[in-house]
């Protein structure tokens, strides 16, 4: 069975939980529920397409499905994307002052679900940059700030 990375790594899953959040969110939505018919219209995919990826992510307990008659209503599951988020924390509250050059590129070269570790590496790395930037930019307009 796929890991929680496998099933995100995937584009049109991230679409579905997307779609999925964004009625959730919703505040015309009491339920936030869809239709599994609303969601190909959205991501404009086919629907054994669409059926195909939400049955990996009912798999996993991503989502949740009702059924009335022969119409299926999914709705977003968000607790198994802890599992995410746990292991995504320490990499972003880590001080990756003297690290980081080196933790981006062991992580950037390992393939984490398509390159999800990759993409995520450099995302960190380009915040990292921007507030370093940002700092640097306040300590110059604020001369009596001893820089650390």
């Amino acid at each position: 069975m796929a890991d929680i990375f496998d099933v995100v790594a995937d584009a049109t899953r991230r679409d579905l939980l997307h779609a999925l959040l964004e009625r959730y969110s919703s505040i015309d939505s009491a339920t936030g529920e869809i239709s599994v018919g609303e969601l190909v219209d959205r991501l404009g995919v086919s629907q054994p397409t669409v059926s195909k990826h939400l049955k990996v992510l009912r798999e996993h307990s991503m989502v949740t499905v009702r059924e009335e008659g022969q119409h299926r209503y999914y709705r977003l599951e968000a607790s198994p994307l802890e599992e995410l988020e746990d292991w995504l924390i320490p990499f972003l509250s880590a001080d990756f002052d003297a690290q980081e050059t080196a933790a981006y590129a062991a992580w950037a070269g390992t393939e984490v679900g398509s390159n999800l570790g990759r993409a995520t590496a450099e995302r960190l790395h380009q915040a990292r940059t921007t507030i370093h930037d940002a700092q640097e930019q306040v300590t110059k307009r604020l001369p009596w700030r001893k820089k650390k």
